[in-house]
């Protein structure tokens, strides 16, 4: 998290190798994102950007997901059945550009998920989603949390840091100047405090489901 112009976004490029550091050193494991193949970064990490469509240039749904079979040397069917998962009722011969944003989004991740990277980065993931795309986003990264891929966000909006991140890093001019578990940093940074915390703070509650988990009979606060 951080304002505009912190970092994130070029912290997560770095991750991909489209950005080349200009000081210090950026790992994955053993390899060097931006000395490493691409099709041999693909299996190891994953980058939804900003804008979704910056992945999708196909004319059709079909031809995105054939695409993404053939850069991740997946079974053919792969990523259509990611698709299925994630975008139930979308036909083959849909072009990307007549989805939805959370459509889109939902598109994009199928693609990227299809090599099964261990690492997936988003940028930016609810810039544009109604509430219940959002809803249903965060669903589906908690269940890739679940199955062992480790996630990334960067993002402003932190209703979903506060739903979704065990740890939060603020970034400012290219600097960490904070990082630990979410509640301790958005407690302690009115900016980037949720609307619970904002009311209930110092009490360490970020959501609604938290309070409402809390003042159950028979819970402790």
């Amino acid at each position: 998290m951080g304002r505009n112009g912190a970092g994130k976004s070029t912290l997560l490029n770095s991750l991909v190798g489209l950005v080349t550091p200009t000081a210090g050193t950026v790992r994955l494991g053993e390899a060097v994102p931006h000395r490493t193949r691409p099709k041999d970064l693909v299996r190891k990490v994953g980058l939804v950007p900003q804008e979704p469509r910056d992945l999708l240039y196909a004319d059709t749904v079909a031809a995105e997901c054939t695409a993404a079979d053939q850069d991740a040397d997946a079974e053919p069917g792969t990523c259509r059945a990611l698709v299925t998962e994630l975008l139930p009722g979308v036909t083959d011969d849909t072009h990307p550009r007549d989805l939805s944003e959370g459509q889109r989004l939902a598109l994009a991740l199928a693609v990227v998920l299809t090599a099964r990277p261990p690492l997936l980065l988003l940028d930016e993931p609810t810039r544009g989603l109604d509430y219940a795309a959002k809803a249903r986003l965060v669903t589906v990264l908690r269940t890739l949390a679940a199955e062992g891929h480790a996630i990334v966000l960067a993002t402003h909006d932190v209703e979903l840091a506060a739903e979704l991140a065990h740890r939060v890093v603020l970034l400012a001019d290219g600097e960490v100047i904070a990082d630990g578990p979410t509640a301790d940093i958005v407690v302690s940074s009115p900016s980037f405090a949720p609307q619970v915390t904002k009311i209930l703070a110092p009490q360490h509650w970020l959501t609604v489901s938290q309070v409402r988990a809390a003042l159950q009979p028979g819970t402790s606060s």
